[in-house]
């Protein structure tokens, strides 16, 4: 399946399947998983980026594990709302992973998702070192959320 509204995705799921929020960084990928009510985001720990397919693999084998009917992905727009070079980088990783799984992927505009996720880190008190290692998947987890309160508020 291609692209889908955040709309639509409550309506393809299977019942008991979940979400997945990613966070498509250049090193890293952040991923995150809802629950079965769809209405609170969990990070998971974030996939070191090598080769795409080798990527893939291990996105779509912990997804699988998760039981996730749809991902939602971060889209890094331009401050104007316009798409730079990352938008199109995270658009071509989504027609590529289409390529290889059914699971249908819907963009949320990410602006600010990792400051957002690092002040929440900081709030927490959690350390510079192990901010580093969990601001991609908490990033994810901010990404997911506000997708999954967008479906909330569109099925009330």
């Amino acid at each position: 399946m291609a692209e889908i509204s955040i709309e639509d995705i409550s309506s393809v799921l299977d019942k008991g399947q979940v979400i997945a929020g990613l966070d498509l960084g250049t090193k890293t990928i952040g991923v995150a998983v809802s629950d079965r009510g769809l209405s609170l985001a969990t990070p998971r720990p974030v996939i070191r980026r090598t080769k795409f397919t080798s990527d893939a693999d291990t996105l779509l084998a912990l997804l699988a594990k998760e039981n996730a009917g749809a991902i939602i992905l971060g889209l890094p727009l331009n401050m104007d709302g316009t798409e730079g070079p990352r938008a199109q980088a995270t658009r071509a990783f989504a027609r590529n992973l289409s390529n290889k799984t059914e699971l249908p992927i819907a963009f949320w505009d990410e602006r600010l998702s990792t400051v957002a996720a690092e002040r929440s880190l900081i709030e927490q008190d959690v350390s510079r070192a192990k901010r580093a290692d969990r601001i991609d998947s908490a990033a994810a987890a901010f990404i997911l959320q506000g997708a999954l309160d967008r479906i909330y508020s569109a099925g009330t």
